[in-house]
């Protein structure tokens, strides 16, 4: 995968994709493997924003049974399947234990009907999954004392037992929007990051392509296409009122939905639904309040989400330390005896997420139920003009098949079946992953730690050797990043194959280096020394990017936060 930005100029696409986040990198995977000419561009690193800073939830749908959403329960689980399918090595089941109370709506009755119900309507959650470590078990009831095992901690006035559900989880975002855009690309598409699209070229009622300025170097050319997708999230708005005049009606609402990794394990192996006040106007049958999960992640615990309607642009994004302790506090009140402290808090992951509509100033909220697909030449009268954005990234395969689905439509030809559903993307060629990885573990024990061999299977899958061929052209590229579990030869794979043009984009989004907390000053340095060697950096742009990823990582508590004034 190389950034070869001349190829971009030298034909015209069938499709051009603005946006490498969840939702754009499937549309590029989507589009090229049944058959269409397509570019993707990106004006940061793919997967930068919001499609990487989210709770790492394949959420199938449990939830909106309160709804009684059947469409979007049914959606939610086939896409998890999807995922489950196709990226065994970066989405795994993982069970939710619900603690119930007394003998009303928080009882065990009332969740057992529930999960009975869910059963029935996802009879086929497992479809075409071999692996039994990939399939998603029935939910079922347990008592109080196997509750009370489990967490001991827990609020033990009224409390009758709990249910345990089970979703899936994302073992690392960003990797696997790098795994659908390798894909892309290897079905022919032509991708890039860090190019800004300036403006959209128009041919009377039609678009035509776009105008794009190289971040990198200032240099400004133009792509041409028969349609363009804008797959842009949260700019998709901005970008159409800067780039070519026009505005969603209605507006689109989005929520800053903010969640933080704790720098030790909370719970065993099970995750956690902690009630709280806060209540879902949009459900018919209400279990009073939301939850907030506590969720086991590498050695790390999830605890989220908050959310709350975020007016401004996607540019003004902050979030206060005063904020953040508020959530401390209440998840402190909700699971007492956690005694999490904000000195524990090791990465925020927040983002900008598609929302309900809402009053101002409500603390109840609605969130986002449809991702849009907007057809520009319906609304607007201009062809050639789709725009998409999502809701949740569980659902963006699916999202992207539809929009693919009336591309084909627009340019008159017969739909071609879409097999991504089904068909592994890079690294997924893993029949059984378990066995998979105690294969690789021992093939490489004498040579490479257990625990980095895991790491580098979860991140890579099947194609993880990729990453140690690098050791046979210089043995030091065996060594991990300062005691870390990314070797150095993650690094330089990262250059030659996955397009990191910057310090970030090794330590945020292509190695675990900065996934789970801050790492340190020495270890950001090594990173960089190595891309120094390999990208002919100066010692001043080797100063640069680590200033860059020192002072402004997008993610830190303690750089992040913004301080309150008063």
């Amino acid at each position: 995968m190389k950034r070869n930005l001349k190829v971009l100029v030298d034909k015209k696409y069938d499709i051009i994709i603005v946006g490498a986040g969840a939702f754009g990198s499937c549309a590029a995977w989507e589009a090229a493997s049944r058959g269409l000419s397509t570019a993707l561009v990106e004006k940061g690193d793919f997967c930068h924003a919001t499609s990487a800073n989210h709770l790492k939830m394949v959420h199938g749908g449990i939830r909106y049974l309160q709804h009684a959403d059947i469409y979007r329960v049914r959606e939610s689980c086939f896409e998890r399947a999807a995922l489950l399918r196709i990226a065994p090595h970066l989405v795994q089941p993982i069970p939710i234990v619900m603690p119930t109370y007394g003998h009303g709506m928080l009882g065990k009755e009332v969740l057992a009907m529930g999960l009975l119900l869910y059963h029935f309507i996802t009879l086929d959650r497992n479809k075409g999954l071999k692996d039994p470590d990939r399939q998603i078990p029935w939910g079922r009831l347990i008592s109080r004392e196997q509750c009370l095992e489990l967490f001991p901690n827990l609020n033990k006035k009224g409390l009758t037992g709990a249910g345990i559900f089970y979703d899936g989880q994302f073992y690392n975002p960003p990797r696997l929007a790098l795994a659908f855009l390798r894909s892309a690309v290897s079905a022919g598409a032509h991708i890039a990051n860090y190019l800004e699209v300036t403006s959209f070229l128009k041919n009377g009622n039609r678009v035509s392509g776009v105008k794009v300025r190289d971040i990198l170097t200032g240099d400004s050319f133009k792509i041409y296409g028969r349609i363009v997708v804008n797959a842009s999230g949260p700019w998709a708005d901005p970008l159409l009122g800067n780039g070519i005049g026009l505005r969603l009606k209605p507006k689109p609402e989005f929520s800053r939905d903010t969640g933080f990794v704790v720098s030790r394990r909370l719970t065993g192996e099970y995750a956690l639904a902690c009630r709280i006040e806060t209540k879902d106007p949009d459900a018919i049958l209400s279990r009073e309040g939301r939850h907030i999960f506590l969720i086991p992640w590498r050695d790390y615990t999830l605890v989220g989400v908050w959310h709350m309607v975020h007016k401004k642009g996607p540019e003004e994004f902050a979030f206060s330390e005063r904020e953040l302790k508020a959530y401390v506090d209440e998840i402190n009140v909700a699971y007492p005896r956690l005694e999490i402290s904000l000195a524990e808090i090791s990465v925020v992951n927040a983002g900008l997420t598609l929302f309900g509509d809402n009053e101002p100033e409500a603390t109840d909220l609605s969130f986002g139920k449809r991702s849009l697909i907007v057809d520009h030449a319906k609304e607007h009268g201009l062809h050639g003009f789709i725009t998409i954005i999502g809701v949740r990234a569980t659902t963006a395969r699916g999202t992207a098949e539809k929009a693919i689905n009336l591309i084909f439509k627009k340019m008159g030809k017969k739909v071609r079946k879409s097999k991504t559903p089904v068909t592994p993307i890079y690294g997924g060629k893993i029949e059984y992953f378990k066995t998979f990885l105690e294969d690789a573990v021992r093939q490489h024990r004498s040579t490479i730690s257990e625990e980095v061999i895991r790491s580098l299977v979860h991140n890579y899958g099947s194609e993880y050797w990729e990453v140690l061929k690098y050791i046979d052209e210089d043995p030091i590229w065996a060594e991990t990043v300062n005691g870390s579990k990314v070797l150095k030869a993650e690094v330089i794979h990262a250059i030659r194959e996955e397009m990191a043009q910057k310090l970030g984009d090794v330590v945020f989004r292509r190695t675990d280096l900065g996934t789970g907390a801050f790492p340190s000053e020495d270890a950001i340095r090594t990173c960089a020394y190595l891309m120094k060697r390999e990208l002919n950096w100066d010692d001043k742009r080797i100063d640069i990017e680590v200033k860059e990823v020192t002072s402004s990582y997008p993610l830190a508590f303690k750089t992040c936060l913004k301080k309150d004034l008063q």
